[in-house]
């Protein structure tokens, strides 16, 4: 699995993740792949993937290939977006969407964080989004991450050094996560605007 978080403080957003990749118990780390990157970057938005290795491929096809329309800079944009992807994995990418009979919806089968100039949001498998104020993480490391960042939020003002101690605390602690760690960051639109001015 993995690592991966957002933080939103100090007129900043931040996503990072850990470089591991596991195929069941076998550990490809980034030593011995060339792309170890979980997280895409698209338009001004970055945008982290887990779950099955074969989401990265898909989500970097379907970017390139139906960027014009996703669009990620608010939850109900998001949102519209992850139905869209929906009919695309489904059709084009042979999604499996049966999660089991007790579920009310399809299952997309993609657990994802975005970070942009407009905040940080989480798009989750049934295509439920989610617009968070302070931070959040998924992944197998994601009890670790939360834990971590909860009780370095108050006293931290770098969004950057709360998301590393998130990630961190992950790879210490699961054992599907590992250095080195990747972090992207950007300024909030208010901030980014005052600073264009």
């Amino acid at each position: 699995m993995s690592s991966l978080v957002v933080v939103k403080k100090s007129g900043r957003v931040v996503i990072a993740a850990d470089s591991l990749t596991t195929f069941g118990r076998t550990k490809f780390g980034r030593k011995y792949q060339r792309q170890s990157e979980k997280i895409h970057q698209f338009e001004s938005s970055y945008i982290g993937i887990v779950g099955d290795a074969a989401h990265s491929n898909v989500f970097e096809c379907i970017l390139e290939k139906y960027g014009k329309y996703l669009h990620f800079n608010s939850r109900q944009q998001i949102f519209k977006t992850y139905l869209r992807l929906h009919k695309i994995l489904r059709d084009e990418f042979h999604l499996n969407p049966h999660a089991g009979d007790d579920v009310a919806y399809q299952s997309s089968q993609i657990d994802a964080l975005i970070a942009n100039n407009c905040g940080i949001f989480g798009m989750f498998e049934f295509r439920e989004v989610h617009e968070f104020e302070q931070f959040w993480a998924i992944g197998s490391g994601k009890p670790y991450a939360l834990g971590a960042m909860y009780a370095v939020y108050d006293q931290c003002q770098d969004p950057e050094e709360i998301a590393r101690i998130g990630v961190l605390a992950s790879c210490e602690f699961d054992n599907a996560c590992e250095p080195p760690i990747m972090v992207y960051s950007l300024p909030l639109k208010a901030e980014a605007e005052a600073i264009a001015a």
